[in-house]
């Protein structure tokens, strides 16, 4: 009779587990399903009502649409690429001239004939970030960031240029490199366009939808082998 009744209880406790699992039960109906279930045996129908009850919260937030700090973090990017976009406004590009650097010269190395041995047509350029003052705080900091490798402990990018065969082609030359890396720190992307962040925001929505989705499944295998192995 004992091993009866045993077996019965197995098999109300998969059959309840099942209406669980396909119908995502509320924490009253977890309730009534149990008591309906196991009648006569309160013990175990308010255990496996508390297992779920947790369950039923997590799931009522999500209900509620209570946003995850993922696509919050897609949201605060978004808005942060506007303000870029905005605080930047219609900021002309500095422009780098010789009175910005310092240049020293020296012999190109090299193939060159005897015009290399003579005459001092390298160029090594020396522009100070650090002390640029021409320069807005934000592009300064953007240079800072983007060539952090190349530039030395006093605050100084280095250009060297053996391009051409005279000193003012590569003055040229070198002041041509620091231009075009003022250029990039100094560019501010467009802020995305309304269908743009509607389509951002609906690719973070359905990976988080997965996310969840492939975290749930294994919290459900989880949850059943605690309440297979606690009844057998």
């Amino acid at each position: 009779m004992a091993v009866v009744r045993r077996s019965t209880a197995n098999m109300n406790m998969v059959m309840l587990k099942e209406v669980f699992l396909n119908h995502r039960p509320s924490t009253c109906t977890i309730f009534s399903t149990a008591h309906r279930t196991f009648p006569n045996v309160p013990g175990i129908a308010l255990r496996f009502s508390q297992r779920d009850i947790s369950y039923s919260r997590i799931r009522c937030a999500a209900d509620d649409k209570k946003v995850s700090a993922r696509l919050s973090h897609v949201h605060q990017l978004l808005q942060e690429a506007e303000d870029r976009a905005s605080s930047a406004g219609d900021e002309p590009t500095p422009k780098i001239t010789l009175d910005h650097v310092t240049v020293n010269f020296a012999r190109s190395g090299g193939p060159g004939g005897q015009n290399v041995n003579k005459v001092n047509t390298k160029v090594d350029m020396r522009f100070s970030v650090r002390d640029a003052d021409w320069l807005s705080d934000r592009i300064r900091e953007r240079i800072m960031q983007m060539e952090k490798n190349r530039i030395n402990k006093d605050g100084e990018i280095v250009i060297s240029s053996t391009k051409t065969r005279t000193q003012k082609g590569n003055i040229e030359d070198a002041l041509s490199k620091l231009q075009s890396i003022i250029d990039a720190a100094s560019y501010v992307p467009p802020p995305p366009t309304e269908e743009q962040k509607k389509k951002i925001a609906k690719l973070a929505a359905i990976g988080e939808q997965k996310r969840l989705k492939s975290k749930k499944v294994l919290s459900d295998k989880k949850a059943f082998r605690r309440s297979r192995n606690s009844w057998d």
